[in-house]
């Protein structure tokens, strides 16, 4: 009888671990999945017609493409928060510590954060309305170029893992001034993605962002389905708990919650954020599975308190 409630019980979990993977990820992307080929029977051609001069609609559409994928985000975590039947099982990734916190209050400060969704706006806001982008990405013609998203996908990645690198090594002064901020989090939850610093954003982020866009010329659609997987991917990947797609992702070297926890907790490994291919090829990458913290200590967890940032940086790597 316990034998048989336990295999419903994993057949359960395993139901409902399936069903976030399917239903989460095209729901991230539901925007542009939606309107890539009825925008036309919506908006006035007017609208969206480009003429040598930027219109805010793909701007806006964009935006509101983030917003969407950023409220299922958000919806999911709060299943998760509470520990609902319907989140199937919930595995720490540091299982020897505890963090408590008011869904609420931490989903408020994760959404106001300026360092955050007002830079990345801002950034967003200019480049496309000083007219800053490649024609290409003005025009609504043609629907999500997949192999564009993966590949803005991962040059965007190299290249903040190029930058997140170098913030850690170039100097000290460096470090201090922008990523450290970010780092008090050794055991980092969901809402703690975009919490750091605007040096650190504009390093990180911004930057990668710009050159990508200069790299990868596409359309509105390809443009916006990149920019809501790239969001709300940095957020799922500072989860405080492993995701049911994490084994997928891991044998496939997609970052995953515990890779970059890894790095949230050794400061020198897994500088990667998307991908685990820079850091396997530059010898950076430390698989979860061998790092002693994330090993169950058989001993009762204790509350995770946040580093000073001053015993945060390290030369050693």
């Amino acid at each position: 009888m316990k034998r048989n409630l336990q295999n419903q019980k994993t057949l359960w979990d395993s139901t409902m671990g399936v069903a976030a993977t399917l239903v989460l990820w095209p729901l991230i992307v539901s925007v542009p999945l939606m309107l890539q080929h009825t925008y036309a029977n919506i908006f006035q051609s007017g609208w969206y017609a480009y003429q040598q001069k930027p219109k805010p609609l793909g701007l806006c559409l964009g935006l509101l493409a983030v917003a969407v994928g950023q409220t299922f985000v958000l919806c999911y975590q709060y299943v998760r928060w509470t520990k609902s039947k319907y989140a199937g099982k919930l595995v720490p990734v540091q299982p020897n510590e505890y963090r408590l916190y008011d869904y609420a209050e931490a989903a408020q400060e994760h959404l106001s954060q300026p360092e955050g969704f007002a830079v990345i706006g801002c950034y967003l806001t200019c480049t496309w309305m000083l007219h800053l982008m490649p024609s290409s990405y003005y025009s609504f013609e043609g629907g999500v170029a997949w192999s564009k998203v993966a590949a803005c996908l991962l040059i965007q990645d190299f290249l903040q893992y190029v930058m997140h690198r170098a913030e850690h090594k170039v100097s000290k002064s460096l470090y201090r001034a922008s990523h450290e901020p970010h780092h008090k989090f050794t055991n980092p939850r969901l809402f703690d993605a975009f919490n750091g610093s605007l040096t650190d954003t504009l390093l990180m982020i911004v930057l990668p962002l710009f050159a990508t866009k200069s790299i990868v010329h596409c359309n509105v659609w390809t443009y916006m389905a990149f920019g809501t997987l790239y969001a709300n991917w940095l957020c799922l990947i500072h989860s405080e708990t492993h995701h049911p797609w994490d084994c997928v992702f891991q044998a496939c070297g997609l970052g995953t919650a515990a890779d970059h926890h890894v790095h949230h907790k050794l400061f020198s490994y897994n500088y990667g954020h998307l991908f685990s291919y820079w850091d396997r090829l530059c010898g950076t990458y430390r698989h979860p599975q061998n790092v002693r913290q994330f090993r169950k200590n058989h001993k009762d967890p204790t509350q995770w308190k946040p580093h000073k940032q001053k015993k945060i940086f390290s030369f050693n790597k």
